[in-house]
């Protein structure tokens, strides 16, 4: 009976071993941490998830919901604990530490070249890190303005169009000629300011971080990076064209402003498309314009989405695979439709689903071109700088409490002694 009792019992073991492991006596089941959040976007995450397992009897993918506000902790405490998903959706200004700390596997060699080939070279930067490639980048958004179409006709100020936008100086100019009377030309909510003028920057000849011939990086304020954080500054403190009250507040916090009449325009990010569909009364016209343009045109920095694969996991090939098939360009567009937002992939960038005019999908789509990694996206220690130098420091400068001399200082002196702990 002893013996008879060993034998069921290894059995038993041997049958848990199979249903975790996924070998040969089972299927691989591969856990996908999804961070997707707007109804249609969880559902089009879910769908892609059903029909692959629909098709698949050998691997399967448990979907697994996850929240951006609290991404970065989590996933390093599921990677240090090795409970990390297989999966893992993040966005490519995240990824440095968790890349360089070993964390996520090198995708290099394991996707297949219809993927590498249709995303381009500039969206690959944003996910490469040394040698290696952690992640794909798939999800990205330009930040544009968005107008009230009616006041704006009837200022007879210049429509920009991303063939023709205005210029920082003219943007400038329009928000103080759209002002007056309690009311203004813009609304900056900078409750996060730095990616939004590092992001912004660009356009005007802005890198602030520079990496040099060995490889270190150094924060250097110069004159490209000026130009935006001064146009807010002054629409502010001396134009009166910019709301005050706005600075401290998130892009959803302005929208019962604009609705209501009190902003000409608030800079957002494309996806808050979606909100202002839901949420803005009755006939109310609103339009999608782009961002201004400077010395380098309508460029401008970006951090797309990336989908990545955990250094433990022990079915990398197979978490490949179902990437892949998440990006096909068919799937990147109902991924792309469902976020309100535009995919990497030039074949999903060419659907006519994302040229139309309604929703000003086709405005958007015109900027992809223009995008590029944004500055701080393979900076060590950048997640500190911007926490304890940036943040506070443009937070100062833009409601008045110190000057362009005092922000530049800040920037540079208090940030280098930050990023040079990331780089001894």
């Amino acid at each position: 009976m002893r013996t008879r009792a060993l034998i069921v019992a290894a059995l038993l073991l041997l049958a848990g071993c199979t249903t975790d492991g996924g070998d040969d006596d089972g299927p691989v089941t591969l856990r996908f941490q999804s961070l997707a959040w707007q109804e249609e976007s969880v559902q089009a995450n879910k769908d892609l998830v059903e029909e692959w397992n629909a098709t698949h009897s050998e691997v399967k993918v448990e979907y697994v919901q996850g929240s951006w506000s609290s991404v970065h902790d989590q996933l390093l405490t599921s990677f240090e604990g090795g409970e990390a998903p297989d999966i893992i959706h993040d966005a490519s200004d995240d990824l440095a530490d968790f890349a360089y700390g070993g964390y996520l596997a090198d995708l290099t060699g394991l996707l297949p070249a219809r993927l590498t080939s249709d995303i381009p070279r500039r969206s690959w930067e944003t996910t490469t890190f040394g040698d290696g490639v952690y992640g794909v980048p798939f999800l990205q958004e330009p930040r544009v303005l968005v107008a009230n179409a009616t006041w704006l006709k009837r200022s007879g100020v210049r429509i920009p169009t991303p063939e023709h936008p205005w210029s920082w100086a003219e943007f400038r100019q329009i928000t103080e000629q759209l002002s007056g009377d309690g009311k203004y030309g813009v609304a900056w909510p900078l409750k996060e300011p730095v990616s939004a003028t590092l992001n912004l920057s660009l356009s005007a000849g802005g890198q602030l971080f520079h990496r040099g011939a060995d490889g270190r990086v150094t924060v250097r304020f110069e004159a490209g990076d000026e130009v935006v954080p001064r146009t807010v500054h002054d629409q502010v403190g001396t134009d009166r064209s910019a709301s005050p009250t706005t600075l401290g507040s998130g892009g959803s916090d302005t929208l019962p402003g604009f609705f209501g009449g009190r902003y000409a325009m608030v800079p957002l990010g494309f996806s808050y498309r979606q909100q202002i569909v839901q949420q803005a009364p009755e006939g109310f016209d609103w339009q999608v314009l782009p961002a201004p343009a400077g010395a380098d045109g309508l460029a401008q920095g970006v951090s797309p989405q990336t989908l990545s694969v955990a250094e433990d996991s022990p079915h990398k090939k197979e978490a490949a695979a179902f990437i892949d098939f998440l990006l096909r360009p068919k799937n990147m567009v109902r991924l792309a439709l469902g976020d309100w937002m535009l995919p990497t992939g030039t074949q999903a960038l060419a659907d006519p689903a994302l040229h139309t005019p309604k929703d000003d999908w086709a405005t958007g789509t015109a900027l992809a071109e223009h995008l590029r990694p944004a500055p701080a996206q393979s900076v060590r220690g950048y997640a500190e700088w911007k926490d304890k130098v940036a943040t506070p420091a443009f937070q100062e400068y833009y409601s008045g409490a110190i000057g362009l001399g005092d922000l530049r200082e800040r920037l540079e002196e208090d940030g280098n002694l930050v990023l040079a702990r990331y780089q001894r």
